[in-house]
C-alpha cells in the first residue's frame, strides 16, 4: 500500500541522549503552553506537523515554546535582526560538555553554581547560559563584542528569576581579546565554550545563508533570504573560523592555569589540522575531539587543557568535591 506520509523516527537519534530536544515535537503540548506557536505551526509536504524553519518569526517562537516547556524560561526575546539558535544543537554542546567533565570527575557530572562556566560570544540569544544553569545549575560568564546582544542577554536574566544570581554577561570592549577584560586575573574558570563566527566575510556569509535557506524552502523570495537574520559578528570573522579558533587558542595559554578546560565547535572538518597545529604550537597538555551530529550536519568539539595530570587531579579535589 503507498503510504502518503513518509515513515519519521521517534527520536533524533543523532542527538545526544539526554537532549530534552531528542523526541519530536508535540507542537500540541507546545501551543497550551505558548499560544503564540500555534499561527506558525503547518502541515508540510509529508503531511507533518511542522514550522518553516526558513522564517525567524516561526524559529523564534518555536524556541520561546520549547525554552518555556523544557527549561522554565517564561520571558525570552531577541532583537530583530539578530540570530536565532536552534535550540537542540546548543543544547548537545553543553551535554557533550558534561560528559567531558564526567569522565575526568571519576564517573560524576560536577554540579551547581560553583562549576563556572564562560561563553566566548555569549550573543543576544543567552542560550548556551540558559541550557547549561537550567540543566546542570552551573553559573556562567557570556561575553560579546555587541553591546546590543549584552543588552538583550542581560534582559533575559533579569526577566526570569531562575536566572537572576547565575548569569552574568559582559560587553568586550576589544575585539581582538578573548579573556582579557572579562576574565579577573584571580577568577577561576571550570569549563570555556565558544561557538565561532562560521564564514570569513559578508559576502560568504551571505551566500551561505542563501543556500541554508533555498534548502529549507526552495519557494523563498531573495528579500525574505536577505532578512533572515545574524549580525556581523555572529556569522564572520576577518580568517573565518579557522583564525578566531588559532587567536583563541593562543590566547586561552595566557590563563593556563585559570581554566580546567577550554573548548570550541569546529563546523568545518578542514580547520582540524590547523587546530591540532596551534595546540601543539601553544603546548597544551591534552586535547580530545567530540563529534556531534544533528539532522544532516556534522561538527565536532575540541577541548584543551594546559593543567598537567596532577593539576587536574588537584582542580577536581578541590572545585568539584562538592558536587559530587
Amino acid at each position: 500500500m503507498l503510504k502518503n506520509k513518509r515513515e519519521h523516527p521517534e527520536e533524533k537519534s543523532k542527538l545526544h541522549p539526554r537532549n530534552k530536544n531528542r523526541e519530536r515535537y508535540d507542537f500540541k503540548l507546545l501551543i497550551e503552553g505558548y499560544p503564540g506557536l500555534a499561527s506558525f505551526v503547518k502541515l508540510n509536504l509529508h503531511g507533518d506537523e511542522s514550522v518553516d524553519f526558513a522564517d525567524p518569526n516561526a524559529v523564534k517562537a518555536l524556541n520561546k515554546a520549547l525554552l518555556l516547556h523544557h527549561y522554565g524560561i517564561g520571558n525570552w526575546d531577541i532583537p530583530e535582526g539578530y540570530l536565532c539558535p536552534p535550540i537542540p544543537g546548543r543544547a548537545d554542546y553543553i551535554h557533550h560538555m558534561a560528559d567531558f567533565l564526567c569522565r575526568n570527575n571519576y564517573g560524576k557530572i560536577p554540579v551547581g553554581p560553583t562549576v563556572k562556566c564562560f561563553d566566548i560570544g555569549v550573543g543576544a540569544s543567552c542560550i548556551y547560559p540558559i541550557i547549561g544553569n537550567r540543566e546542570y545549575g552551573w553559573s556562567f560568564i557570556g561575553s560579546d563584542i555587541d553591546p546590543v546582544s549584552i543588552e538583550s542577554a542581560n534582559r533575559i536574566i533579569a526577566s526570569n528569576p531562575s536566572l537572576q544570581g547565575n548569569i552574568v554577561c559582559k560587553l568586550q570592549t576589544n575585539p581582538k581579546d578573548y579573556f582579557y577584560g572579562i576574565i579577573r586575573k584571580d577568577e577561576f574558570i571550570d569549563l570555556s565554550i565558544c561557538n565561532p563566527p562560521f564564514h570569513a566575510s559578508a559576502k560568504e556569509a551571505q551566500a551561505g545563508t542563501q543556500r541554508k535557506l533555498i534548502h529549507l524552502n526552495p519557494v523563498k523570495t531573495p528579500d525574505s533570504i536577505l532578512n533572515f537574520g545574524g549580525q556581523h559578528n555572529e556569522l564572520w570573522y576577518d580568517g573565518g573560523e579557522e583564525k578566531f579558533v588559532r587567536n583563541m587558542i593562543l590566547q586561552s595559554k595566557k590563563f593556563a592555569g585559570s581554566c580546567f578546560c577550554f573548548s570550541t565547535l569546529i563546523s568545518k572538518e578542514s580547520n582540524l589540522k590547523s587546530v591540532y597545529r596551534t595546540l601543539e604550537q601553544a603546548e597544551a597538555f591534552g586535547m580530545e575531539t567530540i563529534p556531534m551530529g544533528q539532522g544532516n550536519k556534522i561538527s565536532r568539539i575540541v577541548v584543551w587543557t594546559f593543567l598537567n595530570t596532577e593539576e587536574q587531579n588537584h582542580w577536581k579535589n578541590t572545585r568539584w568535591k562538592a558536587g559530587l
